[in-house]
């Protein structure tokens, strides 16, 4: 133990020398060797020599804090958490995080250069006989979480993938990483390219606040390097899908709370399950980060928080639905690509439409999960066919769910009037909710198919019509459309839209989903000019929207069939 603890203090005060000796513009090209000129200074710019870090394994905090005096360090404060490196101590030895209790001091270093910068000491606290002998021996002989960081001091996820990008064109591959609500930071860990002469083989981007989208994709390409976890994670992911829903199926969210840990056995009280088996899941989603632990038990993160019934934007639906039907029909896959029989009504014996018209529950909970994907809606109203509409304008959502986009519309336009054009059941959803919002004076609703589209309006709205369909249904649908608009009208048709580049878009999940589910299809945008062209309409334009969405903007080709107008 005294080699040890002796040992533990000569690497820390080789840690002190290292951050006070180093600088921004001089360390970067150690570690990604080729760095100069214009990409440096662009790096250096964006990002910080903020630490260099050491895991040790005092017995006790007496004897840590001894330590830290030997090497000159002062700290004023008590350890906190480190979620990330408890994990990764976790997965590495096949242990429960709940019995790695480590924590991370930042002592400040005053440098050569003038800075002020940390060494960052992450202690798990190993007492004699402890069975985590193993764990101290193996990271004292491998120094895994070891590492430099640099800090970014005023992220946007444009600047943060552009740095990951630039330390991988250099050479350094993506090494894990996650979210520490505890400090409300992210990390981005990297493995250094072998010919790095800075004497660490990692190294860390720090950014303050929780990126997880960005994070998300650095971890999906950490992985794609190990094929063999890569594969199994995928084979799994059913299981993703079956935990989230079980989750929201049993209220746990709602009995959570994000600012505290909440005792398990306190949890399962709550929403009558067994205590047990809910920590089983909750450790699943803590992996996922729907979730994460502290000594005070769970709480839930900003994902977990969208699995809450009473949140704006809730994704509960969207996990039911897709945990529910969906999932049933998803396991005739097969059958659909082996025969081109909509596995859906493979499953159940008829389309969805029908099938959830047919059950109340089904119904509201398909409109409700329409709804849940309303984030990609959130630019609409801010499209120029909508600001620049005339006084008194009216916007025609044909096939308009529960009203959300509508109502969106309308909220962002005192000006505008809405006609909603729905199945008869769906009406009378999309009317008491446009009347919560204030919007009945101004609304017009229609119960109908797509022949009974409207005519004489001045704007007309399909959002997430088209992909339901096939190729001879649509056409049909936008002939009705083209009959009713007048020749000064705009079609607005909201859709995911394929990349013409096979680039990685929800747009290729979807189409998957909406071959198995329902019969239709995701398609690229000259696929939609030529549609629209069919019936006489033409693709004037196309926005990007969120989660991977499109609005195209269509007007009349040619003179306009006569109507009556829009009341």
């Amino acid at each position: 133990m005294i080699t040890a603890l002796s040992g533990e203090t000569s690497r820390l005060r080789a840690t002190v020398d290292f951050v006070k000796e180093q600088d921004t513009a001089t360390l970067l090209p150690l570690l990604l060797p080729g760095l100069d000129g214009p990409e440096l200074r662009t790096l250096v710019e964006h990002c910080a020599f903020s630490h260099a870090a050491l895991l040790v394994f005092p017995p006790d905090e007496a004897a840590l804090d001894a330590t830290l005096a030997d090497c000159g360090l002062v700290v004023d404060a008590q350890p906190r958490p480190s979620v990330v490196v408890r994990r990764r101590l976790a997965e590495r030895h096949g242990r429960s995080a709940a019995e790695l209790d480590v924590g991370v001091l930042r002592p400040a270093v005053e440098c050569l250069d003038g800075a002020l910068r940390s060494v960052e000491v992450f202690a798990l606290t190993v007492p004699p006989g402890s069975d985590l002998d193993t764990v101290a021996a193996h990271e004292r002989e491998r120094q895994h979480e070891a590492h430099v960081a640099f800090e970014v001091e005023a992220p946007d996820s444009l600047v943060l993938r552009g740095l990951c990008a630039a330390f991988g064109q250099y050479g350094a591959t993506p090494d894990g990483g996650g979210y520490n609500p505890h400090e409300n930071g992210t990390v981005f860990y990297f493995t250094v390219p072998a010919e790095a002469k800075a004497g660490y083989r990692r190294m860390e981007l720090y950014v303050p606040g929780d990126h997880s989208d960005v994070l998300a994709t650095h971890l999906d390409e950490h992985r794609v390097r190990q094929p063999a976890e890569a594969l199994l994670r995928l084979l799994t992911g059913a299981w993703t899908t079956q935990a989230l829903a079980a989750f929201a199926r049993l209220e746990v969210a709602d009995a959570m709370d994000e600012w505290r840990g909440v005792d398990v056995a306190e949890l399962a009280r709550d929403v009558g399950v067994l205590a047990p088996n809910l920590a089983t899941l909750l450790r699943y989603l803590t992996m996922l980060g729907v979730v994460s632990e502290d000594r005070d038990g769970f709480r839930l993160t900003d994902t977990g928080r969208l699995l809450r019934a009473d949140v704006e934007g809730s994704m509960r639906p969207l996990a039911l639905m897709y945990g529910g039907p969906f999932y049933e029909s998803f396991a005739a896959l097969e059958h659909t690509v082996r025969t081109g029989q909509v596995a859906f009504e493979h499953r159940f014996g008829e389309n969805h439409f029908d099938h959830f018209a047919r059950d109340p529950e089904l119904a509201e909970l398909f409109d409700l999960s329409m709804a849940a994907g309303s984030r990609m809606f959130d630019p609409l109203p801010a499209h120029p066919v909508l600001t620049e509409a005339n006084d008194g304008a009216v916007v025609v959502d044909i096939a308009g769910g529960n009203g959300e986009l509508l109502s969106r519309i309308l909220s962002a336009h005192p000006r505008l009037h809405g006609l909603l054009l729905e199945r008869p059941h769906t009406v009378e959803t999309a009317r008491r909710l446009l009347g919560a919002a204030g919007h009945t004076a101004r609304c017009t609703f229609q119960a109908g198919d797509f022949a009974d589209v409207p005519a004489g309006g001045d704007v007309y709205v399909l959002s997430r019509v088209l992909h339901d369909w096939d190729d001879d249904r649509c056409r049909e649908i936008l002939r009705h459309c083209a009959r009713a608009m007048p020749d000064t009208a705009d079609l607005l048709v909201v859709e995911r839209v394929l990349p013409a580049d096979g680039s990685a878009s929800l747009a290729t999940a979807w189409d998957l989903h909406m071959m198995c589910n329902v019969g239709g299809r995701e398609r690229r945008a000259d696929h939609y000019a030529r549609l629209f062209a069919d019936a006489g309409l033409t693709l004037v334009g196309r926005v990007p929207l969120p989660l991977d969405g499109s609005v195209l903007h269509v007007r009349r080709t040619g003179p306009a069939d006569t109507g009556t107008r829009v009341p």
